[in-house]
C-alpha cells in the first residue's frame, strides 16, 4: 500500500523536475501563454515577432508593386501595343483573377508547411513574369504577364496568417492591419514610382518605347530580394519553424482533408469572404482604373494622374492599420460584437462615399477629395475584417484567411467584369454602381454569430465558452493526445472578446 502511494508521488516529482529542467523560450517582447507577443513595437526588429512583421509586410509590398506596375504606364503601353478598351479590361481582370485560387492554396500551405516557405515560394515562382513584362509585344502577352504576376498577391494570406501566429488576440487586429496596410501601400507607391522611373530612364537617353520596358526590372528585383530575405531571416512560429516543431512533437502535423473540412463548413468564413470582396476587392479594382480615369476624364498629365492614384493607395499607411486598431479598441469595450458593428458601419460608409465619387465626376477637385475620403473607409474596412478572421477557426486559420483573401480577388474580378469591362458603362457610372454593391454585400455581416460572444443583434449563448467552440474542431481522440493545446491556449487568451467583463480577467502571462 505504501509503495503504491509512493509511486504516483515519485512520478509527479519526475514530471515537475522535467518541466523545471526544460528551458523555456525567452523573447525580448512580453508574450502570453502561447508565446504570442502581447505588445506591438512598430519600429523594432525583435526576433521572432517583429522581424516576422517587417518581412511579411515588405514582401507583400513588393508583390503589390509588381502586380500594379503596369497601370501607371498604361497610356504608353496602350499606344505601343495598340491595346483596345476590351484588352485593357481583360488584363485588369486577369491581374486579380489568378490570385483567387492562389490565395486559397496559400492558406492551405500556411496550415501545412508554415508561412515562411509558403510566402517565399509564391514570390519566387511569380518573379519571372515580372521580368517578362519588359518583352511583351501583343495584347495576349500583356494579359499573360499580368495574370501570372497577380498570383503573387497570394502572399497577403501568409502575411495575415503570420501575424495571427505571432501576436496575442488583443493585438492581432492591430498587427494584421499594419502588415496588410503597409503591404497595400505598394498599390499606391507604384502609381508614383513607375512614372518617375520611366522619366529617369528616358532622360538618360532612352526612347519611350524602351524606357517603360526597362522600368519593370525595378519591381522584379525588389520582389526577388524580398523572397530571399523571408527565407533567410523568417521564422514560422514564436517557438520555431514548422519542420522543427513537427519533428520535435511541439506541433501536430495536420492533414489537408481536416483543414479543408473545418474551413469549408464554417459559414463565418464564407460571409467574410463575401464582405472582403467589396472592400479589398474594390481597392484592387480602383488601383486598376483610377489613374486612367483621371487622365481621360479630366485631361491631366500622366504624372499628375499617377500622383492622384498614388494618394488612394498611400492612404493605407494609416487607414488599414487604423481599421485594425479600431477593431481591437472596440473589442476592449464591447468584445466581438464591437468588432462586427465596426466592420459593418465603416464598410457601409465607404459604399456611400463610393456612390458620391461616381456622382461628382463634373468636378476635378471634388472627385479627388471624395476619392481620398473613400480610400480611408474602404481600406479601414479591410483592417476591421482581419480583426475578426483570426477568431473564426484555429485549426483552419490559414485556409479561412485564404478564403477571405480569395474573396477579395473574386470581388475585384466581378467588379471589373461588370462595371469596367469594355464600354458598357462610363467609368464614373461604374464607380457609382460599385458603391451600391459595397452597401448590399456588407449586410451579411449581421448574420455572423459566435455562441460564446454573440453577434451584432444577439448576445452570447448561456454557458457557451471559447474553449468549447474551438475544441469542436478536434475529435475526442485528438483532444486526448493534446493536439488541441494551441486552440485551448488561444481560447484562454481570447477572453476579452466577451466584452468589458471579460477584459477584466487575466488572459496573458508576460514573460521577460
Amino acid at each position: 500500500m505504501a509503495e503504491g502511494e509512493l509511486k504516483p508521488a515519485a512520478m509527479a516529482m519526475e514530471v515537475e523536475g522535467a518541466e523545471a529542467a526544460a528551458p523555456k523560450p525567452r523573447f525580448r517582447m512580453p508574450v502570453d501563454s502561447d508565446n504570442k507577443a502581447t505588445e506591438f513595437w512598430l519600429f523594432s526588429f525583435a526576433r521572432p515577432h517583429m522581424s516576422a512583421f517587417h518581412l511579411s509586410w515588405f514582401s507583400f509590398f513588393c508583390c503589390f508593386l509588381s502586380t500594379f506596375a503596369a497601370p501607371p504606364l498604361l497610356p504608353l503601353i496602350r499606344d505601343t501595343l495598340g491595346l483596345t478598351a476590351t484588352d485593357i479590361g481583360n488584363a485588369g481582370i486577369a491581374s486579380v483573377s489568378g490570385a483567387v485560387f492562389a490565395r486559397v492554396a496559400m492558406g492551405t500551405a500556411c496550415d501545412l508547411v508554415g508561412p515562411r516557405l509558403a510566402s517565399a515560394s509564391i514570390i519566387l515562382l511569380t518573379t519571372p513574369a515580372v521580368y517578362c513584362s519588359a518583352i511583351i509585344d501583343s495584347a495576349s502577352s500583356y494579359l499573360l504577364v499580368r495574370f501570372f504576376t497577380g498570383f503573387s498577391l497570394a502572399s497577403f494570406v501568409s502575411t495575415q496568417f503570420w501575424m495571427s501566429s505571432m501576436f496575442s488576440p488583443p493585438k492581432v487586429g492591430w498587427a494584421n492591419g499594419v502588415a496588410g496596410g503597409w503591404g497595400n501601400l505598394g498599390g499606391g507607391a507604384v502609381q508614383l514610382l513607375m512614372p518617375l522611373v520611366f522619366e529617369a530612364i528616358r532622360k538618360v537617353g532612352s526612347t519611350p518605347f524602351t524606357a517603360w520596358r526597362v522600368a519593370f526590372f525595378l519591381p522584379g528585383l525588389m520582389q526577388t530580394c524580398s523572397a530571399i530575405a523571408v527565407l533567410a531571416f523568417g521564422q514560422d512560429m514564436p517557438d520555431g519553424n514548422y519542420r522543427k516543431l513537427h519533428k520535435s512533437g511541439g506541433m501536430h502535423k495536420d492533414s489537408f482533408g481536416n483543414v479543408l473540412r473545418h474551413a469549408a463548413t464554417n459559414y463565418r468564413g464564407w460571409i467574410l469572404a463575401l464582405t472582403y470582396g467589396y472592400c479589398f476587392g474594390v481597392e484592387l479594382a480602383v488601383d486598376n482604373i483610377i489613374a486612367q480615369y483621371f487622365f481621360d476624364r479630366f485631361g491631366v498629365k500622366l504624372s499628375t494622374a499617377g500622383f492622384i492614384a498614388a494618394s488612394f493607395g498611400m492612404a493605407n499607411i494609416v487607414s488599414r492599420p487604423g481599421g485594425g486598431l479600431l477593431s481591437d479598441w472596440l473589442s476592449s469595450r464591447f468584445g466581438m460584437r464591437g468588432r462586427l458593428w465596426g466592420l459593418w458601419v465603416v464598410q457601409t460608409v465607404g459604399g456611400v462615399l463610393c456612390v458620391v465619387l461616381g456622382v461628382v465626376d463634373y468636378s476635378f477637385g471634388a472627385s479627388v477629395a471624395v476619392m481620398i475620403l473613400f480610400s480611408f473607409f474602404v481600406q479601414a474596412a479591410c483592417g476591421l475584417t482581419f480583426g475578426i478572421v483570426p477568431f473564426v477557426s484555429r485549426r483552419s486559420l490559414g485556409l479561412i484567411s485564404g478564403m477571405t483573401g480569395g474573396g477579395g480577388n473574386v470581388g475585384a474580378v466581378l467588379t471589373q467584369l461588370i462595371f469596367f469591362h469594355g464600354s458598357k458603362y462610363r467609368t464614373e457610372t461604374g464607380i457609382m454602381y460599385m458603391g451600391l454593391m459595397i452597401i448590399a454585400c456588407t449586410l451579411p455581416v449581421t448574420l455572423i454569430y459566435f455562441p460564446q460572444w454573440g453577434g451584432m443583434f444577439v448576445g452570447p449563448r448561456p454557458g457557451a465558452t471559447a474553449e468549447d467552440y474551438y475544441n469542436r474542431e478536434w475529435t475526442a481522440e485528438e483532444r486526448d493526445k493534446g493536439y488541441n493545446t494551441g486552440s485551448v491556449r488561444f481560447a484562454e487568451n481570447s477572453v476579452r472578446e466577451g466584452g468589458r467583463s471579460g477584459s477584466q480577467s487575466k488572459h496573458t502571462v508576460p514573460v521577460e
